[in-house]
C-alpha cells in the first residue's frame, strides 16, 4: 500500500471495491436514540443529517444490537428481522444524502448487558462477571446459543444491506461479547470456543464468515478490535496481532483499532500508562497499529482515540501507520469536524475536560476512573440527544446536568410504558416495575454507595442502616442515604412499606444507623406525609449529588416514603 503523497483528503479504495472519499471516519458513538420498541426514529435521522453533511469519508453508527433480550443500554436500536425496514432505510438515506457512506455497527453486549433491560441473566462465554460494582455475573452460553448469536449477526447484516447501508462493523472491542470470547479473563471454556488464541478467536471468525456469506461482495465488512484489554492476564497485543493476521485472510475491508473495556477504559483516554510517543502523537493506539502492518499488509487499518489536531492526523496517514483516522467524541460537539479539519478552518479540535473534582488520593482509584469514564460517555451522549432534538450541542454543559440525565436515561423513566394497558396487564406491569426498581437498588444504587464508603467519601449519601430481620431475627445492613440532625435522621424507603428493611421496621422499629464512624441507635417510623423529593435534596450539601439524588427519586415509579429515625442512645 503506497504511503507517500497521501493526505486526509485522499480517497481510499477498500478490498470490496467501495471507495471512501477521504480518510476521516466518524467512529461509532452509542446514541441511545431508539424507541421503546428499539426502532430508529426521526431523532437518528436528524443526528445523521448533521454528520452526513460533516465531510466524513465514512460514518459508522453506534451500537445496533442483534438480540432485543440483551441491550448495552436503554435506547439501543435492535435488528432481529426486517420489521423496521422503512425506518432503517430513512436512517441510511438521510446520512448518505450528504455524500458519506454509512456502515452499521453490530454488537452483542454479553456480560456487559444492562442489568435493568436484560430479560433474566446476562450471557457470556463463561460465568465470569465484570469487576464493576452492581453488575451481576452472567451465565455461560451453550453451544447452540453461540451458533444462534452468529446467525443473528448475519441476519442483521442482511437487513442493513437491504435498507441501504453500505457496510457493517462487527464490534469486537471494549469488553462486549466478541471481545469477551477473545480474552482469557472472561473466556474460560475448555471446548472448541476456548483455550488458546486460535480457539478464542473462533467466535469472531465465525461471525465474520457468516456475515460475509450473507451479503453481496461489494458490501463492506469491518471489525473493531482491541489492541489489548489493559488488564493483567487479559487479551494482549501479541494476541491481538495474531487475530489481525487471521482476519486478513477473511475478506475484511477495514480493521479499526481501539482498546480497553469498561473495567479498564483505555478507549476513553484513561489507560493506566501512556508512552511519551503516544502523548506526542495524540492517538492512544497508533504505536500498536504501526506494528500490525506486517500481520495484515493489504488490509486497511483505522485508528480511533485521541486525535485532535490536523497535524497529528496528517502525519498518521502520511506515514502509513494507519489508512483512516477515526474521530469519536469531537464529533459529538462539532458535527462537521471533518470539514473543519480538512479545510484548515479548525487546526485543533477542542477536547472537554470532564474529570471529577476529587481529592488527589481518590483520582487514581479504579472505581473513580470507571465513574469518570461513564460520565464522559454520558456527557457526549447528551450532545447527541440535543442534535436528535434539533438543538445545537452545548460544549459548556455542566457535568452535574449529565449526572441527572444519566439517572433519568438509565433509571426507571427509560422503561416506562407509553401505552394504555388493561387492568390485568397493569398488574403485571406493576410487578415488573417493582422488580426493575429492586434491581436498580441492588445492582446500581447500593453498590455505588458502598463504593463511595470504601473510597473514603464521607457524605450522607454513603451510610448504612441496620434492621432486625422479621423472619430470621438477625441483623441486616443496607446502604442508605440520610440527613442527620441533633435528634435523629431522615432516610427514604425507596419501595415504601414493600422493601425488605421497610417490612423489618414495621415488625421491629428499633434500628441502628451509621453517623460518620459511629453507630447510633433509634426508633424508626414511616412519615408518608413528607415530600421525599425535597427530603432527598437535604442528603448532601454538594449541589451535584443533591440534584442527582432528587432526580433519582423523581424517576421512580415506586412509592417511596420518608422514614424518621429518632435517636434513643
Amino acid at each position: 500500500m503506497t504511503t507517500t503523497a497521501l493526505s486526509l483528503s485522499s480517497p481510499l479504495t477498500l478490498p470490496c471495491g467501495q471507495v471512501l472519499p477521504n480518510r476521516i471516519m466518524k467512529s461509532a458513538l452509542s446514541e441511545g436514540l431508539g424507541t421503546d420498541d428499539h426502532s430508529p426514529d426521526v431523532r437518528l435521522e436528524r443526528l445523521y443529517a448533521r454528520w452526513g453533511s460533516g465531510g466524513y469519508g465514512l460514518l459508522v453508527t453506534g451500537n445496533v444490537m442483534v438480540d432485543r433480550r440483551f441491550l448495552g443500554e436503554p435506547g439501543n436500536v435492535v435488528i432481529e428481522d426486517d420489521r423496521d425496514a422503512d425506518a432503517l432505510t430513512r436512517w441510511a438515506k438521510t446520512a448518505k444524502d450528504g455524500g458519506s457512506p454509512i456502515w452499521m455497527q453490530l454488537n452483542h453486549p454479553g456480560r456487559q448487558g444492562n442489568p435493568i433491560t436484560t430479560d433474566g441473566r446476562t450471557v457470556a462465554p463463561s460465568a465470569v462477571g465484570v469487576t464493576i460494582p452492581g453488575i451481576p455475573a452472567p451465565r455461560e452460553l451453550t453451544d447452540a446459543e453461540i451458533h444462534d448469536i452468529i446467525e443473528r449477526f448475519a441476519t442483521a447484516a442482511t437487513v442493513a444491506e437491504e435498507c441501504g447501508f453500505d457496510g457493517v462493523q462487527i464490534h469486537a472491542a471494549h469488553g462486549y461479547l466478541v471481545s469477551q470470547f477473545l480474552s482469557p479473563l472472561s473466556n474460560l471454556r475448555t471446548d472448541a470456543w476456548g483455550g488458546d488464541i486460535d480457539h478464542r478467536a473462533r467466535f469472531l471468525l465465525e461471525v465474520v464468515r457468516a456475515v460475509r456469506a450473507a451479503v453481496a461482495p461489494g458490501f463492506a465488512v469491518a471489525v473493531k478490535l482491541n489492541s489489548a484489554d489493559f488488564q493483567r492476564g487479559g487479551f494482549t497485543e501479541d494476541e491481538s496481532r495474531a487475530v489481525v493476521e487471521m482476519l486478513s485472510r477473511e475478506s475484511i475491508d477495514l480493521i479499526e483499532i481501539s482498546g480497553g473495556s469498561y473495567e479498564s477504559p483505555a478507549m476513553m483516554g484513561k489507560p493506566s500508562t501512556a508512552s511519551a510517543s503516544t502523548r506526542a502523537r495524540e492517538a492512544y493506539f497508533l504505536d500498536y497499529a504501526a506494528t500490525v502492518r506486517a500481520a495484515a499488509p493489504s488490509t486497511p487499518i483505522a485508528v480511533t482515540g485521541g486525535f485532535r489536531s490536523e497535524t497529528a492526523m496528517s502525519e498518521a496517514i502520511g506515514s502509513g501507520d494507519c489508512d483512516v483516522v477515526g474521530l469519536g467524541r469531537p464529533t459529538a460537539v462539532v458535527p462537521e469536524s471533518a470539514h473543519r479539519v480538512i479545510s484548515g478552518r479548525t487546526p485543533v479540535l477542542d477536547s472537554a475536560d470532564l474529570s471529577l473534582r476529587l481529592p488527589s488520593r481518590l483520582r487514581t482509584s479504579p472505581s473513580v476512573k470507571s465513574i469518570e469514564g461513564a460520565l464522559d460517555l454520558q456527557w457526549h451522549t447528551d450532545q447527541l440527544h440535543a442534535m436528535g432534538a434539533d438543538r445545537e450541542p452545548d460544549p459548556q454543559r455542566p457535568l452535574r446536568k449529565t449526572a441527572v440525565t444519566t439517572v433519568k436515561r438509565n433509571g426507571i423513566d427509560a422503561f416506562r410504558s407509553k401505552r394504555a394497558v388493561t387492568a390485568g396487564a397493569s398488574q403485571q406491569s406493576a410487578v415488573r416495575k417493582f422488580r426493575r426498581e429492586r434491581l436498580i437498588g441492588r445492582y446500581v444504587a447500593n453498590p455505588t454507595v458502598l463504593t463511595l464508603r470504601k473510597l473514603g467519601v464521607r457524605t450522607h449519601l454513603a451510610t448504612e442502616l441496620e434492621t432486625i430481620g422479621r423472619t430470621t431475627g438477625l441483623a441486616r445492613r443496607v446502604p442508605v442515604a440520610a440527613a442527620f440532625d441533633d435528634t435523629g435522621a431522615w432516610v427514604i424507603s425507596q419501595h415504601g412499606r414493600r422493601s425488605g428493611w421497610g417490612r423489618n421496621i414495621e415488625s421491629d422499629p428499633e434500628v441502628r444507623i451509621m453517623q460518620g464512624s459511629t453507630w447510633r441507635t433509634g426508633q424508626a417510623t414511616f412519615r408518608p406525609d413528607d415530600d421525599v423529593v425535597a427530603r432527598s435534596r437535604t442528603f448532601s450539601s454538594n449541589p451535584v449529588l443533591a440534584s442527582l439524588n432528587a432526580a433519582g427519586f423523581r424517576a421512580l415509579q415506586s412509592d417511596p416514603i420518608s422514614v424518621r429515625i429518632t435517636f434513643t442512645d
